[in-house]
């Protein structure tokens, strides 16, 4: 009986964290990165102290949120990898338009995640937005070892494999990263282009490497 309840304890409290992180969404959608602690607890319609019991601070909510959205994107990436009946070249696209995609369609999640200090107005009752540019890295590099182990899975590189592929996992995040944030702030060009250019960037020595035998194939 006692486990029976401490499971439903358990339920109950991870539906109700789940319940406050799409307040915090919904928050972040319409503040950007000026999204407060007092706004997401009104939106959750909560007091902030109840807000703090369930994530401790500011940022072990922003961490949350980052975990969320990293595991709803690395779902995507994985997807596209692994797009039935497609060539490596069609993959490749696939992958970046993944991505791409993802910060167009919701880019004030983007700028919360990755650009707090740009946007910087203050929130309600005088309490600043989060100071969360500090936690952009870490989300960076869990994107690049993700991808490192994709490659390394998939991919013959030969010797040196494993460092080979580290070194590409982290350099196409950083390109995606950087050549994404570019583009989302001046649009110069439609997406389809930018993944076209990119592809071309990458395409060398990816094209010439042969599926790892017994991986699942790239």
């Amino acid at each position: 009986m006692e486990t029976s309840q401490r499971d439903d304890q358990q339920r109950a409290a991870e539906r109700r964290r789940r319940e406050l992180l799409e307040a915090a969404d919904r928050v972040v959608l319409r503040d950007g990165p000026g999204a407060s602690m007092n706004a997401i607890a009104a939106e959750a319609g909560i007091t902030k102290p109840i807000l703090y019991r369930h994530f401790g601070d500011k940022g072990g909510l922003y961490r949350a949120l980052a975990v969320r959205h990293t595991d709803a994107l690395l779902a995507g990436l994985r997807a596209a990898l692994d797009a039935p009946a497609a060539t490596r070249r069609e993959r490749v696209e696939a992958t970046l338009d993944t991505y791409l995609a993802a910060i167009e369609a919701r880019p004030q999640v983007y700028r919360f995640l990755m650009h707090p200090a740009d946007e910087g107005h203050p929130s309600d009752q005088g309490e600043q937005g989060f100071d969360v540019g500090r936690h952009s890295a870490p989300l960076l590099r869990r994107l690049g070892e993700e991808l490192a182990q994709v490659i390394a899975e998939r991919v013959d590189l030969g010797p040196g494999s494993d460092e080979l592929a580290r070194a590409w996992g982290h350099g196409i995040v950083g390109m995606m990263h950087a050549a994404g944030d570019w583009w989302l702030r001046e649009r110069p060009f439609p997406r389809a282009h930018l993944v076209r250019h990119l592809a071309d960037l990458l395409w060398g020595r990816l094209a010439a490497a042969g599926d790892l035998e017994g991986g699942p194939g790239f």
